[in-house]
């Protein structure tokens, strides 16, 4: 069996801030890390190679520049076999329509040396919240999608897949290949071994640029994106909180009081 999981280099959004003029991202100075949900969608991949370390291999794949093969070599360092990245000035500027066009590509190109019968994706990027990507990328390889995975097993070349609800769960049965979206109740992601890391510096992470894909750059990056962000901002902070202190009578008649300061009663 062969999995590939669909990666994500993304700012750490605890220290994510945006240009007042321009409206953009500032990624200067701000550390990146994998996806959350795309290290649970990982670990899926992972322990089933562990059931079968000998007939599974896991490969990873991700779009970005250059210094994304750091996250790469992390994935590799977790347990991951082979290494992807799909590097190219074109694919700058992507919403997930483009985005989703050039991973599609990436994995078909995957598929040449070997046929992917499971693709991992995280839920969501934290950099984006959309949820877009995982089922755009089904859509385009034509195989069936089964989003928010919260628990899935093999049997022969299907896949039983609790898929999550707000109020509890669905079981779907799909036939190989397919694409799971992974939500972070799937599983908790390992840690890098000290083996694993010397190992990963010891592997080579191939890089794609659009003629590698067979893509043309009218079908990549900015000029195949529709979508139009009108304006991105950081909300003001709000004011600070105030601490109530005394019995529950006493702060009850103080907490009544600020509000009816406020005109809120």
């Amino acid at each position: 069996m062969k999995i590939l999981v669909c990666v994500k280099q993304v700012p750490d959004t605890t220290e994510v801030k945006i240009d007042p003029v321009k409206g953009t991202l500032i990624r200067e100075g701000v550390p990146s890390i994998l996806n959350p949900d795309d290290a649970n969608a990982l670990e899926a991949a992972l322990q089933l190679k562990d059931k079968d370390p000998e007939g599974t291999s896991v490969a990873v794949l991700t779009m970005g520049p250059p210094q994304a093969t750091y996250m790469l070599r992390e994935c590799l360092a977790m347990g991951a076999d082979e290494a992807y990245l799909l590097s190219d000035r074109v694919f700058g500027g992507a919403d997930t329509c483009a985005t989703s066009t050039t991973i599609a590509a990436g994995i078909r190109k995957v598929n040449e040396l070997g046929k992917v019968d499971i693709i991992f994706a995280g839920r969501q990027a934290i950099d984006g919240d959309t949820a877009q990507v995982g089922p755009q990328i089904g859509q385009r390889l034509g195989v069936p999608v089964v989003t928010y995975v919260q628990d899935y097993k093999v049997e022969g070349d299907k896949v039983i897949v609790q898929r999550q609800l707000e109020d509890g769960y669905e079981v779907i049965e799909v036939g190989m290949p397919c694409l799971l979206t992974a939500v972070k109740e799937l599983n908790t992601p390992r840690y890098m071994s000290i083996g694993g890391i010397v190992d990963a510096y010891q592997k080579e992470i191939t890089v794609w640029d659009h003629v590698a894909v067979d893509l043309d750059p009218a079908d990549c990056g900015l000029k195949a994106s529709p979508t139009r962000v009108f304006r991105s901002f950081t909300p003001p902070q709000k004011g600070k909180g105030e601490m109530l202190e005394g019995s529950i009578q006493e702060m009850g008649a103080k907490l009544v009081g600020k509000l009816v300061e406020k005109h809120y009663i």
